[in-house]
C-alpha cells in the first residue's frame, strides 16, 4: 500500500528518499531543537509527556525509541519510566551526535544509547523491546507500511507502541490556521534559522499527506498489532496513537 508522504522527498530526484531524508536531518541536525521548540510554542514537550505516560502503567524495561532524532524523547522516556535499557535509533548520525552529548549531561550514558538503523529494516531480533516509541518522526518513512511492521516485529508479545505526530486539525477553524501558519511562517522561519531552504517546507508537506485518526489506526492493525486507538490533542494539531502487540 503507497501513501502520499512516501512520494515526497526533500531534495534531488533520482536519490532515494532514506539517503535524503538522512542528509536532510543531519544537515539541520544543529538548530533542530531550536526551531522544534520555538515553532511548536513549547507544546511540542507536553505532547512526548503524555505519549510516554501512555507507557507507565505497563513499566517496561526496554525501550526502542525509533527517530529518535538528539534523543529528547528518549531522555524524557528513561527519566518517566526509569528502564533498564532504551536504545534510540535513527538514521542521522548527525542528530544523533547531539543526542549523544545530551545522554552524557543528564547522566544517562548508562541507560541510553544510540544505534544508526533503517527503520525499515531493524537489525535486532524478533520480541526484543517490551516498548517501542516514536516521536515526530515515522513520517519520515520510505515505506510506511515496512517501518510499523519492523516494530511490531521487534516488539515482545503484549509489548506497546506509543506514537505521537504532527497532524493537520481537522475542524475550522483550526484546520485554517494551520495551513496558513505551516505555509508561511513555518518553512520561512526554519530556512531563517536552519539555512536549509528544503527541510521545512519538505516537513509541512509530509504532515499534510501522511494518513492520520482512524486511518492511521486501521494501518497499525494492518502491521500487526492487535489494539490501536489514537488521541487528538491540541486542537488535532498532533495526535497520539497506542498500539498493543
Amino acid at each position: 500500500m503507497g501513501y502520499e508522504q512516501e512520494k515526497i522527498n526533500p531534495y534531488e530526484k533520482g536519490v532515494e528518499k532514506t539517503q535524503q531524508v538522512e542528509k536532510m536531518f543531519d544537515n539541520i541536525a544543529p538548530t533542530y531543537d531550536k526551531l522544534n521548540h520555538r515553532l511548536s510554542w513549547d507544546i511540542d514537550r507536553g505532547w512526548r509527556k503524555k505519549a510516554i505516560l501512555q507507557l507507565k502503567p505497563y513499566q517496561p524495561q526496554t525501550l526502542l525509541d525509533i527517530a529518535t532524532g538528539t534523543g529528547d524523547f528518549a531522555i524524557l522516556a528513561a527519566e518517566m519510566l526509569h528502564p533498564t535499557r532504551l536504545v534510540g535509533a535513527d538514521i542521522s548520525e548527525g542528530m544523533m551526535e547531539i543526542g549523544r552529548q545530551k545522554v552524557k549531561t543528564k547522566g544517562f550514558d548508562a541507560v541510553i544509547s544510540f544505534e544508526k538503523e533503517d527503520c525499515t529494516a531493524l537489525s535486532y531480533s524478533d520480541g526484543t523491546f517490551d516498548a517501542v516509541t516514536a516521536a515526530f518522526g515515522i513520517r519520515n518513512f520510505a515505506d510506511l507500511d515496512k517501518g510499523l511492521s519492523e516494530m511490531c516485529r521487534v516488539l515482545k508479545p503484549g509489548g506497546h507502541l506509543s506514537i505521537v505526530e504532527l497532524t493537520t486539525p481537522v475542524s475550522f477553524p483550526m484546520r485554517q490556521l494551520f495551513h496558513i501558519y505551516s505555509h508561511t511562517i513555518l518553512p520561512i522561519y526554519g530556512r531563517l534559522i536552519s539555512k536549509d531552504t528544503s527541510a521545512y517546507s519538505y516537513l509541512t508537506k509530509t504532515i499534510e499527506a501522511f494518513p492520520q485518526g482512524e486511518r492511521m489506526v486501521d494501518i497499525l492493525c494492518k502491521a500487526g498489532f492487535k489494539e490501536a486507538s489514537f488521541k487528538r490533542l491540541t486542537f488535532g494539531i498532533c495526535t497520539m496513537y497506542f498500539a498493543t502487540k
